[in-house]
Order: C-alpha cells, then sequence, then structure tokens
C-alpha cells in the first residue's frame, strides 16, 4: 500500500518537530540540543500563532480521560484497525485512502510519545509518557453554553493530521459507498429480459426484433 509511504511521512516530521522541542541528546552520535523549556512561547506571528511547549497525557488537543496506558493501548488498538481496513478498502479512492493514512501516521506519531518517551527521557514507565505539543493558534473564540473556549488547544504535527484526514473521510465517503455499490443491474421477470450494463449493444447488420 504506497499510500502508507504518507504515514511514513507524517510520523518522521511529527517526531523531528517534537524532538526539536523537547530536546535530544544523543552523546554517541554528537547530538546535544536542548530545545524548549517547558512552558516556554516563542511568538511566531505575534499572540496569533506561537510555539508553546506543553505535554499532555491524553488525547488530541489536550483532551484526557481514562489514563495514560489506556491511551497507549487504545492508540495501538487504533492503528491496527486503521491497516486492516486499508488493506479491505486498497481499491478504493487515493483520496478516501490518503486519509485514512493521514490518521494512522497522526496516531503512531502520539503513539511514540506515550509509549517510549517517558523511558526515554527518564520520566515515567514504559507506555507512561506525555504527548508533546506546541503549536499554539488563536483562531477564534467558541461559545456554547457555560463553555467558552477564548484560544486554541495547543497540538503537534499529530494531531493536525488525524483532523485532516477526518475532516478528507467526510469529503470521501461518498465515494467510496459508490465504489462499493456496483453496477446496478434491472431484472424482469416472466416475458422480459435482464438488461445488464456490461451488456454490448446491437453489432452493425443484427436485427432487435419486432
Amino acid at each position: 500500500m504506497r499510500v502508507l509511504v504518507i504515514s511514513g511521512l507524517i510520523v518522521l516530521a511529527d517526531q523531528i518537530s517534537k524532538l526539536a522541542v523537547k530536546g535530544v541528546r544523543v552523546p554517541w552520535l554528537g547530538i546535544e540540543w536542548d530545545g524548549m523549556t517547558y512552558g516556554q512561547s516563542i511568538p511566531v506571528l505575534g499572540d496569533f500563532f506561537r510555539l508553546t511547549y506543553i505535554e499532555n497525557p491524553g488525547m488530541a488537543f489536550g483532551i484526557d480521560f481514562g489514563g495514560k496506558a489506556f491511551f497507549s493501548i487504545l492508540s495501538i488498538a487504533a492503528s491496527v484497525a486503521i491497516v486492516l481496513y486499508m488493506m479491505r478498502v486498497r481499491h478504493a479512492p487515493l483520496g478516501f485512502r490518503a486519509a485514512l493514512s493521514m490518521i494512522l501516521g497522526g496516531a503512531v506519531g502520539n503513539l511514540i510519545d506515550r509509549v517510549f518517551y517517558g523511558v526515554l527521557y527518564g520520566e515515567a514507565p514504559l507506555f507512561q509518557g506525555r504527548v508533546v505539543d506546541f503549536f499554539d493558534v488563536d483562531f477564534f473564540n467558541i461559545s456554547i453554553g457555560s463553555y467558552h473556549l477564548t484560544r486554541w488547544p495547543v497540538f503537534n504535527i499529530a494531531d493536525a493530521s488525524v483532523t485532516v484526514g477526518v475532516i478528507l473521510l467526510l469529503l470521501f465517503h461518498r465515494a467510496i459507498e459508490g465504489n462499493n455499490a456496483g453496477p446496478a443491474v434491472t431484472s424482469r421477470a416472466g416475458d422480459t429480459a435482464v438488461a445488464s450494463p456490461a451488456s454490448p449493444g446491437p453489432t452493425p447488420g443484427s436485427s432487435t426484433g419486432g
């Protein structure tokens, strides 16, 4: 499945950006990068777009319930389910498969944080890591009843990939439904014939009867 290249590129970009923010040290390769200080915010486009380093133990955009290990196991199960589904719809339209690949890439990107970051940085056991977030954007304010959001939750490349992938799925779901429906066949019982869209038309010189 060549669309899995999309997933691989998303995971690569996501992890490189997170290591750049969090910092990474690999002495035997001569790599020593301090990254940002936790909570540090760097303006990029004024107050509208900033790089703000935070970490969260939950899902995308800081959504948290259930626990770190729960999200790790959930992410693994979701990733496996997406791969199996992609194998089933490997003949679906490219846009649909690309959307699934983006969701898979985002899920795996954040899964790496949860599974390995705690151990790699000496902060927590395996499966107990926290997800690195840094994109801090002030899109618009949201007010629904008693809920008020004055600034968008800080997110990362993996979160953005999952969000865009879901939007693309909504746009392409009709295409995959049409692809699975197959050609329509009209039949009439008794003294009438069965019409098939694949049947060739009358050849020159032939008679259709009277």
